[in-house]
């Protein structure tokens, strides 16, 4: 039996049937042609995931009902265990459980990364399963220093991923990263204006040197007679 491509995760074939109406088939067939999407995690996404603050955990109950909760913590929270494997700490909450009773009767699930300083979000489709008995690694996932309480640990398996353009993406800055750079930029500014206040002040002093006729040359010609 021919292996069907990756991207088939999300190419239904319902979803094959809206592309060939509105004329995107052809393009998305020959990315299946190469196999489809990516399924293992390679050095691109581990270097978004280094980016990352900001994340959505999309699951669905046995229903099929959707929900999405922000998932989020210091760049790098969602970390990279093996080649198919993320992990996450989750901490304590409005204790819902929305996510936690979806995976108990459904376990797939859905990442959607937001790097909103390079304008590049990623899709990533899997399963996921808690983790409450492993102290261990929920400590190890746990963000040092990342004032917040771990209640257990959340590991996703990647089945397959892709990166979106940046169409339509606004670039937003992170509030203490823009902060350290104006505090930079500040002092580079006090230094120059220190600086071009001793000029200004030489200057003046040259300038008036110049008011009253003195000539260091004859000042000193005169002295040595």
């Amino acid at each position: 039996m021919e292996a069907k491509p990756s991207s088939d995760i999300a190419f239904t074939a319902s979803v094959k049937a809206m592309q060939s109406r509105r004329g995107s088939r052809e393009a998305y067939a020959r990315m299946e042609a190469r196999g489809g999407f990516q399924t293992k995690i390679t050095s691109e996404l581990i270097a978004v995931l280094t980016e990352v603050d900001t994340a959505y955990l999309a699951t669905a109950s046995a229903a099929g009902q959707p929900y999405v909760q922000h998932r989020g913590g210091p760049k790098g929270f969602i970390c990279a265990l093996d080649e198919t494997t993320l992990g996450f700490a989750d901490y304590a909450g409005n204790r819902q459980y929305i996510t936690l009773g979806n995976l108990a009767e459904n376990d797939q699930a859905f990442l959607f990364l937001m790097d909103y300083a390079h304008r590049r979000r990623v899709k990533i489709w899997g399963s996921a399963r808690i983790i409450e008995a492993d102290p261990e690694l929920i400590s190890r996932l746990m963000p040092k220093g990342y004032p917040a309480r771990a209640e257990r640990a959340v590991l996703f398996k990647v089945r397959a991923w892709d990166v979106n353009c940046p169409r339509h993406i606004p670039q937003k800055l992170d509030a203490a990263e823009v902060a350290e750079v104006l505090a930079k930029l500040q002092t580079r500014i006090q230094s120059l204006e220190a600086e071009n206040d001793k000029l200004r002040a030489k200057s003046t002093v040259n300038y008036a040197k110049q008011e009253v006729g003195w000539d260091p040359v004859y000042k000193i010609t005169e002295g040595t007679g």
